[in-house]
């Protein structure tokens, strides 16, 4: 089976537009893939929802509670630094490391998708993920 980290950003679009980060989310309802999460990562998304997005708190947890449904919780042991301009990004890469993911799904083009690729963890957006998985 496949095993990802979907970014903050790509559950955001997802939760709110809907499009190929909302077929990941189905891939993973269906059982045809693996999400991993971590606290940190659901907490950022109830966060972004809250403060750009102007969700209530209820609303945001209602969210979370439903990715958190569809994944697999991972609890990140190793603290990196491997992006010092956005701290939060590290807790996704955490996360694929200590989950041992295939890749990381992001819209991230600042930070994470630079990497192309981290400890042998591909790092795609949404359309190239797609178009990798069986």
């Amino acid at each position: 089976m496949v095993t990802a980290v979907v970014d903050t950003n790509v559950l955001v679009s997802a939760t709110l537009f809907g499009g190929n980060p909302e077929k990941i989310l189905d891939l993973a309802e269906a059982a045809k893939i693996e999400i991993l999460i971590s606290e940190e990562i659901l907490e950022e998304f109830t966060e972004v929802l809250q403060e750009k997005f102007g969700f209530s708190s209820s609303m945001a947890e209602l969210a979370a509670s439903g990715i958190r449904e569809i994944s697999t919780l991972i609890i990140p042991i190793q603290r990196l630094s491997v992006i010092k301009e956005k701290e939060a990004d590290n807790r996704v890469l955490e996360c694929a490391v200590e989950g041992k993911a295939q890749y990381v799904v992001t819209g991230d083009t600042k930070h994470l998708q630079p990497l192309k690729e981290y400890r042998g963890i591909k790092i795609l957006p949404p359309t190239q993920f797609l178009k990798a998985v069986p």
